[in-house]
């Protein structure tokens, strides 16, 4: 039996998208004809990959293996085609870093636009998510190195420490407790506080915090992203934890004020981080060479020291 590759990219779209009419549209085809692909897959394999059974499509155990094989076929791919531009070097190719939400809105831009003026040819993207996410970007290899707040826990990726980064504790100018700068722990206690969302390491350093500080009883509510949460504070919804650096611009022209709370909380790793068995195109290896000699965060609108 000889497996249609052409088949097989056109299943892992359908998953993907979630369906064969959302597949389709990003395919340029026709939903019959991504139908009968995925059919044509199913035939070939004889046995079923995707229940159509239920309002959404469901990946069967079948589906579920050749899921996981097809992912591997295709990251193969992509590993050929980036041995091959190694031997043209750094002068055509793309670089797509992937970035936790922190990292990836205040880091990894002007790394990338340095990165950009040494090697003008190369095309650059950048994929933002939450932990959980960038992790299953490096897992699955649709991105192919990433930075990130904090040590990922995925057995398939390395990783090496480049930079630290704390929270720091936030409120709306004018707030009781900025008036000073400096609080008791006991003085947050009627504080709501506004956290990240699961699947951030932001989240789970902010609810080590609030423990360490015993305000395991704080209020407290969800808000995806530290822009949202940034805005939030500064309209005076409540109080929260964030990066120092991403916080940097509103408190210097004093749309947030900081309040110092003891004990601190720790810092945490910014890492870079890709597959242990992937092979990296001369774009990454360039890249991953520049973030080792990143010696502090950029500051406000600019980069500070890259060696």
């Amino acid at each position: 039996m000889q497996l249609n590759l052409h088949r097989l990219w056109i299943f892992m779209t359908v998953v993907e998208c979630g369906g064969f009419s959302a597949a389709a549209q990003k395919l340029y085809l026709s939903q019959p004809s991504v139908s009968h692909q995925v059919r044509q897959l199913e035939q070939s394999l004889r046995t079923t990959l995707i229940d159509r059974s239920g309002a959404r499509i469901r990946l069967t155990p079948e589906g579920e293996v050749m899921l996981e094989y097809a992912k591997r076929v295709f990251l193969l791919a992509d590993e050929a085609v980036a041995a091959i531009r190694q031997v043209s070097g750094l002068q055509t190719g793309t670089l797509v870093a992937g970035g936790t939400t922190t990292v990836g809105t205040y880091l990894l831009p002007p790394l990338l636009a340095a990165f950009r003026d040494r090697h003008p040819g190369i095309e650059i993207g950048i994929q933002v998510g939450n932990a959980q996410q960038v992790e299953r970007g490096l897992v699955d290899g649709e991105i192919g190195v990433a930075v990130l707040a904090g040590e990922p826990s995925a057995a398939q990726l390395v990783s090496e420490p480049i930079l630290e980064d704390r929270l720091v504790l936030i409120t709306q100018p004018g707030h009781k407790l900025s008036s000073t700068g400096t609080a008791e722990p006991h003085e947050l206690a009627g504080e709501l506080f506004l956290i990240r969302e699961p699947g951030s390491s932001t989240r789970e350093l902010q609810e080590e915090a609030l423990e360490t500080w015993g305000l395991e009883a704080a209020g407290r509510t969800e808000i995806w992203g530290p822009e949202t949460i940034k805005q939030a504070v500064a309209a005076g919804l409540g109080v929260s934890l964030l990066s120092e650096h991403c916080v940097e611009q509103e408190l210097a022209d004093g749309r947030l004020a900081a309040v110092a709370v003891a004990p601190m909380p720790k810092p945490r790793p910014i890492v870079l981080a890709h597959r242990r068995d992937r092979l990296l195109g001369p774009a990454e290896q360039a890249f991953i060479a520049m973030l080792r000699n990143v010696r502090s965060w950029p500051g406000i609108n600019r980069l500070r020291s890259i060696s």
